[in-house]
């Protein structure tokens, strides 16, 4: 993972997502997913915009079975952001820098 972009794993996503102190951006991707490729930059700016203020990480779902099957993740990329361990905004497919940001804003 690049900069500020943390790897969410089945066995962290526990502690690193869902017991976090404040809100957690977590893209939901694969290495051979085109679409998840063209967010990839987008989710490392905003790791970088928003550092110490929320935690932003990927899964990837290949390597990451179980949480994606927790989250019922059918399609990727999906970005979620969690808030207190509960889901509080999803997006599924290609969005815009902005769309992920205006959600973290209201969430900090």
């Amino acid at each position: 993972m690049a900069g500020n972009v943390r790897e969410f794993t089945d066995q962290n996503f526990q502690t690193d997502v869902l017991q976090a102190e404040g809100p957690v951006l977590v893209d939901f991707w694969a290495p051979w997913c085109g679409p998840c490729r063209m967010i990839a930059p987008a989710i490392e700016e905003l790791a970088g915009d928003y550092s110490g203020r929320v935690s932003v990480g990927k899964v990837n779902t290949d390597d990451n079975r179980q949480v994606a099957i927790n989250y019922r993740i059918e399609s990727i990329p999906t970005v979620m952001v969690f808030k207190g361990g509960q889901v509080v905004e999803t997006f599924i497919g290609v969005n815009p820098k902005q769309k992920y940001a205006a959600a973290l804003d209201k969430h900090i």
